[in-house]
């Protein structure tokens, strides 16, 4: 069955035009990740607050069993409008109704009961189907910017002046949308950071979602990643730091049962330098040196158990940086893709204006900076203006 599936969803990928599912979408799409997702909402955030009378609202809204309200007909509407033809419909409308579903603990088997909304959970279309049906879920006012990744949907509004209008307005079209699409929003696990480094600003109005106030919180969880109301790394790096420091436990254990030092390292780069440098690319160039070397120190500890070179966490985000850049560059598609423009000259990409260390440290300046150290056969010819 599944791997029917893979033929049917490679079929309405070919259907369905570039780019849907929107760019803003991050998951479930070749070259997408968390750390892309991360650094689409922080950078115009970022970029907006660099000016005047300027602060930031970031929106978490988080969606409850947002796979299982997908109501079958109303996706099939959505895919005809975009160029599904109609038995590749009418089979996904079929595939979705009238599902049997009964649960069995040991020997005892419950009644069987008929399902007609969702899409079961663990089969190959359903991450793309519930894309589909919330490719049309967007905003109406430039000042605000909507990432994807699945059901995890952040809304950063860029507020100048205190006029919070516009956000507002697109956060009442967004419920509206939920609930006109059976998208449950959980208010009560929905959360909001104001990122204001204005002097002097005054208490910020709660933002009230179905009658009910959205919780405002320092810090919050995002794909992985502490977000601060400051934009500071000292909540992520201490949390990556701890769960580090916990597995190291388990190297001091494979290096007292004798295991040899090519094993312990492919131990470590697994379960110890993937924690390390998660999201590395978000955080890398804007972490202060001591995070960094509170991380570095985990690396050092690693290293003198194995008795080998490691390389270093500043090594790591080097190369990563740079790998990634090169990758948005080749990707017509990608979010940042036309943050990277080239000069007349070919040889060098254009800086982007910044008047602050927080934007000059971002993942977008890091990379541009980044490419601008490497010899011009590295750039793509395709670029250069005419």
């Amino acid at each position: 069955m599944k791997c029917f599936e893979r033929l049917v969803m490679s079929h309405i990928k070919s259907i369905i035009p570039s780019p849907h599912p929107r760019p803003l979408q991050f998951a479930y799409r070749p070259k997408r990740s968390t750390e892309d997702a991360i650094c689409s909402a922080l950078h115009p955030a970022l970029t907006h607050l660099d000016k005047k009378d300027a602060y930031v609202r970031m929106l978490f809204i988080d969606f409850s069993s947002a796979f299982n309200t997908i109501i079958p007909q109303q996706l099939i509407c959505k895919l005809d409008k975009l160029g599904v033809n109609t038995p590749i419909c009418n089979w996904l409308l079929d595939f979705l109704s009238q599902r049997p579903q009964t649960v069995r603990a040991g020997n005892n088997t419950s009644n069987t009961i008929i399902l007609n909304t969702g899409a079961p959970q663990g089969c190959v279309l359903s991450p793309l189907l519930f894309t589909l049906i919330t490719h049309d879920c967007t905003t109406t006012h430039s000042t605000n910017h909507l990432v994807k990744f699945a059901d995890d949907t952040t809304l950063v509004g860029l507020i100048t002046k205190g006029d919070g209008t516009n956000y507002r307005e697109d956060v009442d079209l967004l419920t509206k949308w939920c609930s006109d699409n059976n998208l449950l929003l959980n208010v009560s696990k929905t959360k909001e950071i104001v990122v204001n480094f204005q002097r002097g600003h005054t208490q910020h109005l709660p933002l009230i979602i179905d009658g009910a106030a959205v919780e405002r919180v320092s810090s919050t969880k995002f794909l992985g990643v502490h977000i601060s109301e400051d934009l500071s790394w000292t909540a992520n790096t201490t949390s990556l730091a701890k769960k580090g420091q916990q597995r190291l436990y388990f190297l001091w254990k494979l290096k007292r049962s004798g295991a040899s030092p090519s094993f312990m390292t492919t131990f470590y780069r697994g379960t110890i330098e993937s924690i390390l440098s998660s999201c590395i690319n978000v955080w890398g160039g804007s972490c202060t040196h001591s995070n960094r070397k509170a991380l570095q120190r985990i690396v050092n500890t690693a290293r003198r158990i194995i008795g080998t070179q490691l390389l270093s966490l500043q090594d790591l985000y080097t190369t990563r940086l740079t790998r990634k850049a090169l990758t948005i560059i080749k990707d017509a598609h990608h979010p940042a893709h036309d943050l990277f423009s080239l000069l007349p000259s070919g040889r060098r990409y254009r800086s982007l204006r910044s008047r602050t260390t927080r934007l000059r440290n971002s993942f977008t300046h890091q990379a541009i900076r980044m490419l601008n150290t490497l010899s011009p056969p590295h750039l793509p010819t395709t670029h250069i203006p005419p």
